[in-house]
């Protein structure tokens, strides 16, 4: 990765921020679904998108903040085409109630940015009764997809403009089980590991990106599909200034950490950077394109978890 404000083959590094990696660029005519935009990088690429003239619907869960990031880029950007949807997903009922609202709206879509996300949870089953880190940071996002790839295929086609697939995946989807996907223990408690769970979850976003690529390639769909690692992001560090040794050591991770606009770099380099065109099924990391692990690029794996995914979503 390209640390340090090392510049790699596209030209940004590490410390680029959103605004830099999509300077210039005109996305106007462009409509982008950012999920879990009411904090934190998803609110971020979403200002960035609104900045370069893209229609933003922010998915959200919890409304209310949904409409304070709306405020607030509205404040900044008086001519923002902004607007805020209810999205939970960890339910797929709240998926398929999203989508058919959006649809029912007639709108385009060129861009759908699969960021929202979770980690840290105890073993908790989703409402549909998934493990649900897996249900949530994948198999809603999963759904999402499938659910609106339509209207993408259609707006491609009468704009002849590339649409885009962006999922947020993390490096520590190297840290996922030996395995890799545990399709047969996805709701074993008694093995379940907070960190690892979290990585396998992130390991299936990656392996859904090259699978949906692959699909869309052979049909020969003008949308691509990539993964990217957004960073690990500063969440006020200074709190933590309790002593001088952990003084120095803040210091230090201020060089190793990114800052809310870093992190939302690679998304947005991605989601709009003309660099990026008809590249599809890569994983992306400090805004070049970097390898994952290998489990990450098992053709067979991904495959095995795209008819897994569909098995789940199927109406019950």
């Amino acid at each position: 990765m390209w640390l340090l404000g090392w510049k790699g083959p596209s030209g940004f590094s590490a410390r680029s921020t959103a605004e830099e990696v999509t300077h210039g660029i005109d996305a106007s005519g462009l409509t982008a679904i950012v999920t879990g935009a009411s904090s934190g990088i998803g609110a971020e690429t979403a200002r960035v998108l609104a900045l370069h003239g893209t229609h933003v619907i922010m998915a959200v869960r919890n409304m209310e903040a949904g409409w304070e990031v709306k405020e607030a880029i509205l404040k900044e950007l008086p001519s923002a085409k902004i607007d805020t949807m209810e999205l939970d997903l960890s339910s797929m009922a709240s998926v398929r109630q999203f989508a058919s609202e959006y649809v029912s709206l007639g709108l385009p879509l060129s861009i759908l940015i699969n960021n929202a996300g979770m980690w840290g949870t105890p073993f908790m089953l989703s409402q549909d009764g998934i493990e649900l880190l897996f249900a949530t940071n994948h198999l809603g996002h999963f759904l999402l997809t499938d659910l609106l790839l339509e209207t993408m295929k259609n707006t491609s086609r009468e704009s002849n403009r590339e649409g885009r697939i962006v999922n947020l995946s993390s490096v520590g989807h190297r840290l996922a089980y030996r395995e890799g996907i545990r399709f047969d223990k996805i709701n074993n408690e008694s093995e379940y590991n907070i960190m690892l769970a979290y990585a396998q979850s992130k390991l299936a976003n990656i392996l859904h990106s090259n699978e949906l690529s692959r699909r869309l390639k052979e049909e020969g769909v003008q949308i691509t599909a990539n993964s990217v690692h957004p960073g690990i992001i500063i969440t006020n560090i200074g709190r933590y200034r309790v002593s001088f040794v952990s003084s120095i050591v803040s210091s230090i991770l201020k060089y190793v950490l990114k800052n809310i606009q870093q992190g939302a770099a690679t998304t947005c380099y991605v989601a709009l950077h003309p660099q990026v065109t008809g590249v599809t099924g890569e994983y992306f990391a400090d805004s070049n394109i970097v390898k994952p692990s290998n489990l990450a690029r098992n053709a067979d794996m991904a495959k095995k978890l795209w008819d897994f995914s569909t098995n789940l979503i199927e109406p019950k």
